[in-house]
């Protein structure tokens, strides 16, 4: 595994050193969003839409609903808006 990567000795013990992957773009499924793209989610799509919005330099948000700013309560906000470039909006949640 190791081969061709770099090692680090560590308290005695070596471990390979590996890079995070960086992606141009992360579409991303959303529940809720306000027009600065502060993100809200449902269920199962809150386990990948935050960390591969982080990770990408541009970031797609596809959303059920967009409300007015101040609308969405700070501590349900999983994504920041400064990570999402695009929202688009989609139909209500049957």
């Amino acid at each position: 595994i190791a081969e061709g990567k770099e090692t680090r000795n560590i308290n005695g013990k070596d471990y390979v050193l590996e890079y995070p992957i960086h992606a141009d773009y992360a579409f991303v499924y959303a529940n809720q969003a306000d027009q600065w793209g502060n993100l809200t989610y449902r269920k199962a799509a809150r386990n990948f839409g935050p960390i591969m919005a982080k990770a990408a330099k541009t970031t797609i948000a596809q959303v059920h609903q967009i409300v007015e700013l101040g609308e969405l309560d700070p501590e349900i906000i999983v994504t920041p808006g400064i990570f999402v470039q695009h929202v688009v909006k989609v139909g209500d949640i049957k």
